[in-house]
């Protein structure tokens, strides 16, 4: 049986830390991954390198951006997969920049966005949409929404 894979990217090195949250997620539910650091503004052809190459090695694209959040919106325009947006908190605008940004894709580019730093969330949002090719995590999902019950 085939793993999914979720191809991980991200604007800085310093967005690490953060995506910390979903690889951890991500290993809880069996999901394997690739994080890969390109900016939409300082190595741009990486990043369209990587969005033009992710549907021959993921099943769908998390990617962290903060302030203008270009990456997430360059991504998607250059990819059919999938793509989740997390917005990163900056001290300036507190994130909102980021979110604004990533939420406001035009028409036939969209970017599932979750919450400022949501990178838990983001893993989660994966493994559900993964859960409709992949149905061994279904089980995993109704198992974690229970242990969420529990706390």
């Amino acid at each position: 049986m085939k793993k999914p894979t979720v191809g991980i990217i991200c604007g800085s090195k310093s967005d690490l830390p953060l995506l910390d949250k979903a690889a951890k997620q991500l290993d809880e539910f069996g999901i394997s991954y690739k994080v890969t650091v390109a900016s939409a503004h300082r190595s741009p052809e990486l990043a369209i390198a990587f969005a033009k190459s992710a549907e021959k090695k993921y099943d769908l694209i998390i990617a962290a951006a903060g302030m203008a959040a270009a990456l997430p919106g360059v991504v998607a325009g250059h990819t059919i997969l999938p793509v989740i947006g997390i917005p990163v908190f900056s001290k300036a605008l507190k994130g909102l920049d980021a979110l604004f940004a990533i939420v406001q894709m035009p028409s036939g580019v969209p970017v599932a966005t979750v919450t400022i730093d949501g990178a838990k969330n983001a893993a989660v949002l994966a493994a559900q949409i993964l859960s409709l090719k992949y149905p061994q995590l279904k089980k995993k999902l109704k198992d974690f929404k229970k242990q969420l019950a529990g706390k």
